[in-house]
């Protein structure tokens, strides 16, 4: 199944296993880069949210703070389509700008991470538009922000049964596992915010401004502090190397 699964992937070039491991390495330090920055940026757009600043310069930091996570969800399906299959780096390995492998939970976290990145920006561009009616800021700003929240966690909970190798899911010694779980926590609370941002039609204002505000400033900080343990992790460590090992066994 594995080898079938490869077989799709779409090559660009073919490095040497040296260089396929350097990349990895770079682009888990890109990853971890974009969400460290990107988590600091919504955390400082809610602070300034929370301390009434004007709507507009918010919303550009959110944006601003939206294209790195976008960049660090894509660079994060740069990391699971090619992660080696194995304990070694393959000689013949292959560089891939994308893959298609749905039969995987790393892969398959990894895209719905993305996709929840691309969902949020349509969020933050629309969060520009001035004057909108109640229904119509929970239709264009509240709704994507929602579904943004679910596939985060919906992504979350697939990196965390791929890791745990089923529903086992404390690996309390496993920093890759902490990584997810920070994450995961940062999401709940993300969708906390989402849910009190919904505006009510008859008063035109969220239910809970407040707790808008801190739960993303809060789970920001989640993203940023776990983008900070990746710069730790090695792209070809322990906990990737046995998720590779594991599906390949079961191939």
């Amino acid at each position: 199944a594995a080898s079938g699964l490869a077989r799709i992937r779409r090559p660009s070039s073919r490095p040497s296993s040296l260089d396929l491991a350097r990349r990895l390495r770079r682009a888990n330090e890109v990853a971890a880069t974009a969400f460290v920055v990107g988590g600091s940026l919504f955390a400082i757009g809610a602070a300034l949210a929370q301390a009434g600043v004007d709507a507009t310069a918010c919303a550009s930091v959110y944006l601003v703070g939206g294209v790195f996570f976008s960049t660090g969800g894509y660079t994060s399906v740069l990391q699971v389509a090619n992660e080696p299959s194995g304990e070694r780096v393959s000689a013949e390995a292959t560089w891939h700008w994308w893959s298609h492998e749905p039969r995987r939970l790393q892969w398959l976290s990894a895209v719905v991470l993305f996709a929840g990145t691309l969902v949020f920006a349509i969020n933050l561009i629309d969060s520009f538009i001035e004057e909108l009616s109640p229904s119509a800021a929970d239709r264009l700003v509240w709704s994507p922000d929602i579904v943004g929240c679910a596939l985060f966690l919906v992504s979350g909970h697939l990196a965390m049964v791929g890791i745990g190798g089923g529903w086992r899911f404390w690996r309390g010694r496993d920093l890759g596992w902490w990584i997810i779980a920070v994450n995961q926590l940062g999401s709940v609370l993300f969708m906390v915010s989402a849910v009190v941002s919904f505006v009510r039609p008859s008063s035109g204002e969220p239910v809970a401004t407040g707790i808008a505000n801190w739960g993303t400033l809060t789970g920001a900080l989640c993203f940023a502090i776990a983008g900070l343990m990746q710069e730790f992790e090695h792209p070809l460590g322990p906990r990737r190397r046995r998720v590779s090992a594991e599906a390949q066994a079961s191939a």
